[in-house]
């Protein structure tokens, strides 16, 4: 069976929000069903989305992601009346939603989207529970991975020689 347009190893992510791990330390992640109607749905199988602005938040014991881009899907018989930036319900326990609440209250810690994928032909969001990081964290991070590469590439000259 051949998903539409998802990679093998990709296992049918649809979006994947690339700054987020260089933003954010990433603490923990989860996986949240995604209210949708069937237009977007079928905007989303055609990768029609944008997640790079999005968080989720927590209003009313119910979780909402905000600020994601589904584009309206242009095939559709359905007026396009609904706004692309809507806020979308999370699907999650209300166990999940008050432990969440409660480390995002206290800690300072924010809800964001990794990524939009299929899952036995449901839409499911990647969170992660992050902290953002500051620029001179970002710098260490990246002076930590030149490092690694380099260790790598004498390792690997060296195991020719």
């Amino acid at each position: 069976m051949k998903r539409s347009g998802a990679h093998k190893k990709d296992k049918g992510r649809v979006v994947t929000n690339r700054r987020a791990r260089h933003d954010y330390d990433i603490i923990e992640t989860l996986e949240a069903g995604i209210v949708l109607t069937g237009p977007e749905v079928k905007s989303l199988r055609d990768g029609q989305a944008n997640i790079s602005d999005a968080y989720a938040e927590i209003r009313n014991a119910e979780c909402f992601l905000v600020n994601l881009h589904i584009s309206p899907y242009q095939f559709s018989r359905v007026s396009s009346n609904t706004d692309p930036k809507r806020d979308r319900k999370l699907l999650l326990h209300k166990r999940e939603i008050m432990r969440l609440d409660g480390k995002v209250r206290q800690r300072g810690f924010t809800l964001i989207p990794l990524s939009i994928y299929f899952k036995d032909g449901k839409a499911k969001v990647e969170l992660a529970l992050a902290k953002g990081k500051r620029y001179r964290d970002r710098r260490e991070d990246i002076r930590k991975r030149d490092e690694q590469r380099i260790m790598e590439r004498d390792l690997r000259h060296e195991t020719k020689v």
